[in-house]
């Protein structure tokens, strides 16, 4: 997770397809190269709307449907308080989320001077849990860490003793102790932040220290150590995040620091032909068919066995804005292609639900039978009594291909009264899609950062498993 800056377009990119070689194994010469397992995290609960919140929480866009949640601007005040009213200080206005403290149904989605009540939003409204993580192995002698990997940011932080005893003591974390590691370099001068509309935030100082991530080891690999973690924060059962996007998001101040996959690049860590990563996210309803439930990321290579026999279809990725971000102009539901001209998507593996613009979304939900938009839930929902071949087959373009999504991944979480919430949903006033887990467990992705450029190839499997996931409470 981290707060997404809007920059302006910089730049134009190639339309061209690259040419360069693609690595299907591991050279000789880089024989250390192999997968780095995913592990699913048993204490995560799908939520729908909890994650809706999340999402607003990270991208910062206002919901344009009815629900109970806002964006806005809002007036804070700072003075010495008065019986009645503040006396002296000054007022800002601040951009955050807010709740309704009493929503009804049919009220704006939008909040205003003359609207709906409103109110902080409690810790627990939001997913502030990973479904998938990874062991990393950070400092000399070596200690294991388990990370959330985000393709949607770019920073490494940790849990770090440098943190209160009071948040650290009796913790389930593992806690980096920079004076443990022999290898550690501490970065005098630099800081990094991290903070949501909502007040949640994370902030500390800045080292160095050897980065082993699945048999790659990085020199020198810049990590950011926690000295405040709000209760949102602490509720993940991770014990930090390793991101993935473009370094040009990093949060470290003054100056931005290599991401890990630049380093290995730098570092020549991975083949100068592949400089890149993929992902393979398995579904935890295939868990007990190996071939389906496994999740792993690879690093430097094309894991052979995942293609499955196809070839990669590649599109240009525009990383002005530090996302993975392509054209994706078109989709298909039931048969029915929507043109959406200029549109765009990114890839997101630290983002659950997929997020769309509405006339798409309202298309989908009206071919799902008895599919519905349900302002106390923020969100479309459906009858759980669908089966797979009354679900219609929604694809999304990457590039000029269609990708579909699967028929089991279109409920995401129990929403009560026999209805699912849908793993689609509206990105509101965000000018992208954010294609996160729920169309990524449809592909084999590859992160071409090489070539700038972003594959797939389509995963599709014979048997939908579209049992009703739990929800969390």
């Amino acid at each position: 997770m981290v707060f997404w800056r809007p920059k302006a377009l910089n730049r134009l990119f190639s339309r061209r397809k690259s040419t360069s070689p693609v690595t299907m194994a591991p050279h000789a010469h880089h024989a250390h190269l192999h997968r780095l397992k995913i592990v699913h995290n048993t204490n995560y609960k799908p939520s729908g709307t909890k994650s809706y919140v999340s999402l607003l929480k990270k991208y910062r866009f206002t919901p344009t449907l009815d629900g109970p949640y806002v964006v806005g601007n809002f007036a804070h005040h700072q003075g010495k308080h008065g019986h009645q009213h503040t006396i002296g200080g000054k007022t800002t206005m601040h951009h955050a989320i807010k709740k309704k403290k009493h929503h009804k149904a049919g009220t704006s989605a939008a909040a205003s001077s003359s609207g709906d009540e409103v109110g902080d939003v409690p810790a627990e409204d939001s997913q502030n849990d990973s479904e998938y993580l990874c062991q990393v192995e950070i400092g000399t002698p070596a200690k294991t860490f388990t990370l959330d990997f985000d393709t949607g940011s770019a920073d490494l932080w940790l849990w770090s003793t440098e943190l209160p005893s009071a948040t650290t003591s009796g913790t389930s974390h593992t806690v980096f102790d920079p004076s443990q590691s022999s290898t550690f370099k501490n970065v005098a001068g630099s800081t990094w932040q991290i903070s949501y509309g909502d007040g949640s935030s994370a902030s500390g100082t800045v080292g160095t220290d050897v980065v082993n991530l699945g048999g790659i080891v990085i020199q020198n690999q810049a990590i950011e150590l926690a000295k405040t973690l709000s209760t949102q924060f602490q509720q993940d059962t991770s014990d930090g995040l390793l991101g993935l996007a473009w370094g040009s998001i990093n949060t470290v101040q003054p100056s931005p620091v290599q991401t890990p996959v630049q380093n290995m690049i730098s570092q020549s860590d991975i083949p100068k032909n592949s400089e890149l990563f993929t992902v393979n996210l398995g579904s935890v309803k295939d868990a007990n068919d190996p071939d389906k439930g496994e999740s792993f990321y690879t690093f430097g290579y094309i894991d052979q066995t995942a293609l499955g026999g196809q070839t990669p279809f590649y599109t240009p990725v525009d990383n002005s804005q530090g996302f993975w971000m392509f054209d994706s102009t078109s989709a298909v539901v039931a048969g029915q292609t929507i043109q959406r001209s200029g549109n765009t998507a990114i890839a997101d593996t630290g983002t659950t639900l997929c997020l769309i613009d509405d006339s798409t979304c309202e298309a989908i939900y009206k071919a799902i039978p008895g599919g519905t938009y349900d302002s106390s839930q923020q969100g479309y929902v459906f009858p759980a009594s669908n089966t797979a071949d009354q679900l219609p087959v929604i694809s999304f373009a990457v590039g000029d291909q269609q990708f579909p999504v699967q028929k089991e991944d279109l409920g995401f979480a129990d929403a009560g009264n026999g209805m699912v919430y849908g793993g689609i949903q509206s990105r509101g006033s965000n000018p992208f899609d954010i294609l996160g887990d729920v169309f990524l467990k449809s592909v084999y992705a590859i992160f071409d950062q090489g070539n700038t450029r972003f594959g797939v190839v389509s995963r599709s499997e014979p048997t939908q498993n579209t049992s009703v996931p739990a929800a969390s409470s």
